[in-house]
């Protein structure tokens, strides 16, 4: 359990890793247009992500 945990978060960083890697310009402009938004608008996108994520886990599991 605690191996993929960590291998588990070790591709999270890899995946978030790519985009400011390949496209640092287009990294820095969408966290600009992040900084702008209300905190409901944030807390909408953190839901939205948190809920997709939970159905892959259930569907892939």
């Amino acid at each position: 359990m605690g191996r993929s945990l960590i291998l588990a978060f070790a591709l999270m960083l890899v995946l978030e890793g790519i985009i400011p890697f390949v496209a640092p310009a287009t990294w820095r402009e969408t966290f600009a247009r992040l900084i702008r938004l209300a905190d409901g608008q944030i807390r909408f996108v953190g839901l939205g992500s948190m809920l997709v994520g939970l159905v892959i886990l259930i569907v892939f599991s």
